[in-house]
């Protein structure tokens, strides 16, 4: 099992101080069956951690179309919304949001290939990431981009109650190809897919719907026919 690396004080801190515990136990208590039983509550502590920050390989969709924005994270759509104004698109904006529970990988990748063109981050509040209004006063980091076509999105962070942490060490240029590993929030949080509203703009996915990431095509926008035909 592939543990993600920003997850290393977890994983790696816990499992340290969890064979020193148990290395502790057994010097101390001369009841063997106690030991076991302890020694396997600590295994059974250190791989929930573990399991946590895990970081399976995907593969895109085979049948993915051009234009396809695959799910930028694990996790349950929770809404769709429409706006008039949007920073991450500077204009009308189609919002796909997905909320991750703890039991979802938390890892977050890139829904195509893109080009960072800036990172905006909020302080706020650490509201119950499964209400409405978590969204718009939680702390969140956004990553504007850009489709290879010149397409602007954006993927924005948001954190939870639980999840007090967005890591997103990526900066202005940088570039990914689809799928690739850009961040993750640890523990419960929302992840949110910002499109640009259009005719031709088409969300794939409805409310309620579990969707994986880098596996899920949320929504289509064709690639420019000038893109396209290079």
């Amino acid at each position: 099992m592939r543990l993600a690396p920003a997850g290393l004080r977890e994983w790696g801190g816990g499992g340290i101080l969890i064979i020193l515990a148990a290395v502790l136990l057994w010097w101390l208590v001369p009841v063997s069956w106690i030991n076991w039983a302890a020694s396997g509550l600590l295994a059974l502590a250190w791989f929930c951690i573990a399991w946590f920050f895990r970081d399976p390989h995907r593969l895109s969709p085979t049948d993915a179309e051009p234009g396809d924005m695959l799910s930028p994270a694990d996790g349950c759509v929770s809404a769709i919304e429409r706006v008039d104004q949007h920073e991450a698109v500077e204009g009308p904006a189609i919002i796909v949001r997905i909320f991750l529970s703890v039991l979802n990988v938390h890892v977050n990748r890139m829904p195509c290939d893109a080009e960072v063109l800036e990172t905006i981050y909020k302080p706020g509040k650490f509201l119950d990431a499964r209400t409405a209004e978590s969204a718009k006063v939680n702390e969140s980091m956004l990553t504007r981009a850009t489709r290879s076509d010149g397409l602007p999105f954006g993927v924005r962070q948001v954190s939870g109650a639980i999840a007090r942490r967005i890591i997103c060490p990526v900066k202005c240029g940088d570039r990914f190809d689809r799928g690739e590993r850009f961040g993750m929030i640890k523990f419960g949080s929302t992840t949110e897919l910002i499109l640009p509203e259009g005719a031709d703009t088409t969300v794939r996915v409805q409310v309620g719907d579990r969707v994986a990431g880098v596996r899920t095509v949320v929504a289509n926008v064709p690639v420019r026919p000038s893109v396209a035909g290079e």
